[in-house]
């Protein structure tokens, strides 16, 4: 497992409802460049996720032309864990790969209160290779940037 952290200026329920209602997830989870439409969201351990992702700046479009990849990605996560204000988890099915078979990897979200707000830690489990491990790393540290601009 890999860990990101950052301390975000807001409250850890203010955090969790931007993590857990689609209007909130809308507002950060896409790394820059993308926007993020929720599709369904059933917020249990077992319930789902689904989202779309899509490009909109012309240097991520350009990136996925590039390597062959869709513009906008329908995503699937299903949650294992679920506490209220302090913790998230959930498995990704990682299934946008070219030329590689799906499978799911997993992620999980503490909230932690700080004299600032919030310390959030990811942990997030590594991809099939570096190569799309330090992607995965990169868009989860940008969408954790986002998250603390829009509180900010």
């Amino acid at each position: 497992m890999k860990t990101i952290e950052r301390t975000v200026s807001a409250e850890p329920e203010t955090i969790w409802n931007l993590w857990t209602t689609p209007e909130g997830i809308a507002q950060w989870w896409a790394p820059d460049g993308f926007r993020t439409e929720v599709d369904s969201l059933d917020l249990r351990p077992g319930g789902e996720l689904v989202y779309t992702m899509t490009a909109e700046a012309p240097e991520q479009v350009a990136f996925l032309e590039q390597n062959g990849l869709p513009l906008s990605t329908r995503s699937r996560k299903i949650f294992t864990e679920l506490a209220p204000t302090s913790r998230i988890a959930y498995r990704s099915t990682i299934d946008f790969v070219p030329d590689h078979e799906p499978y799911e990897q997993l992620t999980v979200v503490d909230l932690q209160p700080a004299a600032e707000g919030t310390r959030v830690v990811m942990q997030v489990e590594e991809l099939h290779d570096e190569v799309w491990t330090e992607r995965l790393l990169a868009g989860r540290a940008n969408e954790l940037e986002n998250l603390a601009r829009l509180v900010g």
